[in-house]
């Protein structure tokens, strides 16, 4: 059955029944443990369609095993351990109602997510335009599932500050389309930007550069606003309760030992200064791969567990289990220098820097298994040993995701040739501030996360997939959506969708589907880049916050 849902479920049909007529009347029941589903869908299609949605009394608690007893005209939401755990089973038509069955919380709400684009793109504005009328969802009958436990995306707020607003409809646009992973990248050399209590200076300093390059490492164009911002406490609790009320499990990113400048220029003393004059540091207000990386000592170690501390309760472990502490693009000269340093690998017996890396990530690996938290990193942790328990985000290409999962470790798939957003979605001329490769709509569309020769063992690790989005070039809101969208929609697919057998995936088909898909992203306001080039999205003024006759020379 043809019903232009992106990402495609698992199995569609119908019976030849009627459809289910939403109006006035209509009502929701819902099973204990679905309450959160209960309310986002009477905030979302209430708000829509200006109808209340109202409880619908029976076929909650005791009566929830009766199928028959809560009445037409209602949407039912069920639980079912039998179903796998983010399944769903979704149903419309019988009885005059409409039926969510899933196999925990979680799968119900991913029905919900369904059920929404069953009813067309008005159901996905913030109003009505047309209160009150009957809004009908065709027969179904939708047997789905994710394929990956893991479906995320990457969010970099540090090269470019997005406000808490902005953040909270990421969460939104990531639940549309079935993605369940928000990796929040908080510090990096060019801002810190979540408060820490009992370092204040973190965010008064290190959450402010001066000025800010204007597209890529060859650009010479500067802006020199200075540019900043932070989450306080609060706004992170608020940030992660909305992601929960999403299932949407926070990964938070904390960067240890390199990308670190802005931590050293709030606090001189985390830096190598027996080798460089730490204290005349500011943060970072170019790209690129910076030099300056944590010193290796007790106290910057007390320091950063301080830090953790603050964040592990900001982060609870019941929705971000995983803590990521970077390990990238850690450059060691400042360590080969440092009589401090070789006084460190000396007096632990190591063999070289990388290995002193090793050192620094292992002691947060033990530091967070004690408190019941995984450490998770980029690929590079794997030089110099890795701890057992740690798990590995590929970005490198496949090779380190391969080599971890091949010694035992857990691996998300994110290598940038194929899922990097921030890249070119185009080679041509018009493309805005164009950089790394060219990833199109179908190149994302074709990425596979297992690569071919896995042993069968080994692709037990690959917990799944997600999309980074780096923002050196995402100077605000509609810059970034331009860069995500359409092509999130391809990755959701590749993230949650069963892979065909023969493994290929239809293109032509997901093309068609995503003529009904462009009006949805039309009504959630997302400013994404036109199927048919970028100059009709460009036509608005300002979109991209720059002018808009094409990329500045040199970037």
């Amino acid at each position: 059955m043809d019903m232009d849902l992106i990402p495609a479920p698992a199995h569609t049909g119908d019976d030849g029944r009627r459809g289910f007529l939403f109006d006035p009347s209509t009502t929701i029941t819902a099973d204990p443990g679905t309450e959160g589903t209960e309310r986002w869908l009477r905030s979302t299609l209430g708000a829509a369609f200006g109808l209340p949605l109202a409880p619908g009394g029976s076929g909650r608690a005791e009566n929830a095993g009766d199928a028959g007893d809560a009445g037409d005209n209602t949407v039912r939401l069920r639980l079912d351990p039998a179903l796998e755990p983010e399944g769903y089973r979704l149903t419309t038509g019988t009885g005059r109602h409409v039926e969510i069955t899933g196999g925990s919380p979680a799968g119900v709400f991913w029905g919900a997510q369904t059920l929404r684009q069953l009813l067309g793109p008005e159901a996905f504005r913030r109003a009505p335009v047309s209160p009150g009328a009957p809004r009908s969802v065709p027969a179904a009958d939708i047997t789905d599932h994710p394929r990956f436990p893991w479906r995320g995306m990457m969010l970099d707020v540090a090269r470019h500050f997005l406000p808490k607003d902005d953040v909270l409809r990421y969460l939104d646009l990531l639940a549309a389309h079935k993605l369940n992973v928000f990796h929040f990248h908080l510090t990096d050399d060019q801002g810190w930007r979540i408060e820490i209590k009992r370092h204040p200076r973190l965010t008064e300093v290190g959450s402010w550069r001066p000025r800010t390059k204007h597209g890529h490492r060859a650009s010479e164009l500067w802006d020199e606003t200075p540019h900043g911002g932070h989450y306080t406490q609060d706004d992170i609790r608020e940030i992660v309760a909305y992601a929960a009320e999403r299932h949407i499990r926070v990964v938070p990113e904390i960067d240890i030992p390199g990308h670190s400048q802005a931590a050293i220029a709030a606090y001189p003393e985390l830096g190598n200064a027996d080798v460089v004059d730490t204290a005349a540091l500011s943060v970072w207000d170019t790209w690129g791969i910076n030099a300056n990386v944590l010193a290796p000592t007790d106290s910057t170690l007390r320091f950063f567990e301080g830090v953790l501390e603050e964040v592990l309760d900001l982060f609870p472990a019941a929705t971000s289990p995983f803590i990521h502490i970077g390990g990238d693009e850690c450059r060691k000269e400042q360590w080969k220098d440092s009589p401090a340093a070789q006084a460190r690998i000396e007096e632990f017996g190591l063999a070289n820097e990388d290995e002193l890396q090793s050192w620094i990530i292992r002691h947060f690996d033990t530091w967070l298994t004690a408190r019941g938290r995984r450490l998770i990193g980029w690929d590079e942790i794997l030089e110099g040993g890795l701890p057992a328990g740690a798990a590995v985000s590929s970005w490198r290409g496949y090779r380190g995701g391969v080599a971890a999962a091949e010694a035992g470790h857990d691996v998300v798939m994110c290598p940038e040739q194929h899922v990097y957003l921030d890249h070119r979605q185009d080679g041509g001329p018009d493309e805005p501030m164009p950089i790394g490769f060219v990833r199109t709509l179908e190149d994302v569309y074709r990425f596979e996360p297992v690569p071919p020769g896995l042993s069968e063992e080994a692709a037990r690790h690959i917990l799944g997939t997600q999309a980074n989005v780096w923002t050196e070039v995402m100077q605000n809101r509609a810059r970034v959506d331009y860069q995500v969208f359409p092509r999130l929609a391809a990755f959701a697919e590749v993230a949650w969708s069963p892979l065909p057998a023969p493994a290929a995936r239809d293109y032509a088909d997901f093309e068609r589907r995503m003529s009904a898909h462009y009006p949805r992203l039309d009504a959630l306001g997302v400013d994404y880049r036109h199927p048919d080039g970028p100059l009709p999205r460009q036509k608005r003024p300002g979109v991209l916050g720059r002018p808009l006759d094409g990329p500045p020379p040199n970037v």
